[in-house]
């Protein structure tokens, strides 16, 4: 070994400054299969770089070169956290990866998302989540620690929030109370990332399973993976479909029509959700009450939208509010997409500052045959989609690049295409 480090550094020194880095980087490639990991330790200390550093950004160079309120952490010091990434310690797990609680060495909790290494699409998702969410800093966002780039390792590290996600509370219990501040928490987050980061930020895949809650069950919105970025001389833009099935808004599931207006449907779906307690779709209930936005809006016709509310409540709750709730959620699933209002007139709409009934609401837009069309496409597969996930990150769970309808083995489809943009919007 010390041959071989000898040799290299004669070499080093006998070239000119830009000619010797090219030259020395030659002969590592060269002996890279030669060479034992002490070897290769003894080579990169002759550039004055850690070996970890160099690896870290080897694959991601360019794209992370840009972010600076991120901390990188070594794969080791991760693996000690999580206790060897223990089974013990996963509290949620997706078709990117796994989440492990864990301990950091300062003393935190934290929330570590191992990507899969055989997950090619979750490069782009991974790197898209940092540089979207290193930048902002809300109550209602959760908090990126930092990330681990190293060799084939692609992590990311997350403040740990104790009640896991609102698609598990949901299904467990919550108060009229909780769910409450649950609701004005979500639209604050996300009328936060609409109007007051620039460039804006469209979220994508705003559902149960991506709205985590701390121990005083405050929300915090997850998993910017399939975040767009608009800038504020842009209404909209041109992007795959990519997001969870039942919470889509139609002219973006359809047409590819991208614009803060699909967030806000996604919220309305959410927001009807946690009111009634259940799933958007529950193909076990009659044919005319499985999709929840038909269901609302039956009764909503018949001025009897209490009968939605949540039975496990037993009552106990304002039911004028309650009511109020479920308007708003079909203000913001209107087929028209001008009609819906923005995040922060939700949030006033939320708190009372905004009388709702002043506000004509019209049909909300439905995707149930756009449903129907892709579990039938695919006979064999029969998700079972009455059971809300719970897992800490599920964005792109499922997540199918370039194909149309096809159904996925899992409890919320998810599901992206190649959409043809109608530029006439």
């Amino acid at each position: 070994m010390e041959r071989i480090c000898t040799g290299l550094e004669i070499s080093v020194s006998l070239q000119s400054r830009d000619f010797r880095f090219l030259s020395f980087w030659v002969l590592i490639r060269g002996v890279r299969s030669l060479v034992n990991p002490r070897v290769m330790t003894c080579l990169s200390s002759l550039c004055g770089r850690r070996s970890s550093s160099a690896t870290r950004h080897s694959e991601f160079g360019d794209e992370l070169s840009g972010v600076h309120n991120v901390n990188l952490y070594s794969y080791k010091e991760l693996k000690i956290a999580t206790n060897d990434f223990s089974p013990a310690n996963k509290i949620g797990e997706g078709g990117f990866g796994s989440v492990y609680k864990g301990k950091l060495k300062n003393g935190q909790m934290a929330a570590v998302k191992v990507l899969s290494s055989e997950s090619r699409q979750g490069v782009r998702e991974f790197l898209t989540e940092i540089q979207v969410i290193s930048d902002v800093e809300h109550a209602n966002l959760v908090k990126l620690y930092g990330c681990c780039v190293e060799g084939n390792h692609r992590i990311l590290v997350y403040n740990y929030l104790e009640n896991n996600s609102l698609a598990r509370t949901l299904l467990v219990s919550t108060l009229a109370g909780e769910r409450v501040k649950i609701c004005i928490g979500v639209a604050r987050g996300l009328a936060y990332l609409h109007e007051e980061v620039r460039p804006h930020i469209i979220h994508r895949d705003i559902k149960a399973s991506n709205i985590l809650l701390d121990k005083d069950l405050t929300p915090k919105i997850s998993d910017f993976g399939l975040a767009k970025l608009i800038p504020p001389n842009m209404t909209h833009v041109s992007t795959r479909v990519a997001g969870t099935i039942g919470y889509l808004a139609p002219e973006y599931a359809i047409r590819g029509q991208l614009t803060r207006r699909a967030d806000i449907y996604s919220f309305g779906v959410l927001l009807i959700e946690i009111v009634s307690g259940r799933p958007n779709t529950n193909t076990r209930l009659p044919i005319d009450e499985q999709y929840i936005l038909e269901r609302t809006w039956q009764l909503y016709e018949r001025k009897e939208l209490i009968a939605l509310v949540d039975t496990s409540l037993n009552g106990d709750f304002d039911a004028e509010q309650a009511c109020r709730f479920l308007k708003i959620g079909l203000l913001c699933t209107q087929d028209s997409t001008k009609l819906r209002p923005s995040m922060s007139t939700v949030v006033q709409m939320l708190t009372g500052e905004k009388d709702v009934d002043e506000e004509t609401i019209t049909k909300p837009g439905l995707i149930s045959d756009f449903m129907d069309l892709k579990i039938k496409s695919n006979p064999k597969a029969k998700p079972d989609i009455n059971h809300m996930s719970s897992n800490y990150n599920s964005s792109g769970s499922d997540t199918l690049e370039n194909t149309t309808l096809t159904s996925a083995p899992s409890s919320q489809a998810t599901m992206t295409f190649t959409a043809v943009y109608d530029r006439s919007i």
